[in-house]
């Protein structure tokens, strides 16, 4: 997937300036996707070359112009030949899953602080992935199933919701046996 389709998407959602879609980025479209202000400002000056997003000038009071991007037809016409075209399971490429089974040719122990490390990042993401559901998903203005663009924003949050809950399970696990691992002091034996 190219940054340029997330950036569709999320631009059909809602028309926005560069910081909003930035924002956006960080709040919602991260879960399954990143970018850097950067990123997405250089990509943004592509899509309009290209035709694919309409900018207008949009005044602003006691500062200077913002401009809000929202998407063209060529643009929509791009994203539902995108849309259209299979897409391969991806390959996981896990630096700590090779580090981890490394461990038997060192010191299992020794990379029980790395593994917790990356045990409180995901368990802090979860906790965002969690909040974010509470706050947009949940309570009286909740969807109530009638817009589908609100429950597929949902689906996907709760696969990154399920992703982060496995992956916790899975560094439990890593964990424990590294421990186990760590008193014995030499675990091919």
């Amino acid at each position: 997937m190219a940054l340029e389709h997330a950036i569709l998407v999320s631009l059909l959602e809602k028309p926005g300036s560069g910081y909003e879609l930035s924002r956006r980025f960080e709040r919602s479209i991260g879960h399954f996707w990143t970018a850097t202000h950067q990123q997405i400002y250089r990509v943004l000056k592509r899509m309009e070359t290209d035709g694919w997003i309409d900018v207008r000038e949009v005044p602003q009071e006691g500062r200077p112009d913002k401009k809000e991007y929202s998407v063209s037809a060529a643009g929509r016409e791009a994203l539902a030949r995108w849309l259209h075209e299979p897409s391969e399971p991806e390959s996981i490429r896990h630096e700590l899953a090779v580090k981890i089974r490394g461990a038997a040719f060192d010191d299992p122990a020794a990379l029980i602080a790395e593994v917790e490390r990356h045990r409180a990042a995901h368990s802090e993401r979860l906790a965002h992935y969690l909040a974010g559901e509470q706050r947009d998903f949940t309570g009286p203005g909740a969807p109530a199933g009638t817009d589908p663009g609100r429950e597929l924003q949902h689906v996907v949050l709760r696969g990154g919701i399920a992703y982060e809950r496995m992956t916790l399970a899975w560094l439990d696990d890593v964990l424990a046996t590294l421990r186990r691992l760590g008193d014995d002091p030499d675990p091919r034996t």
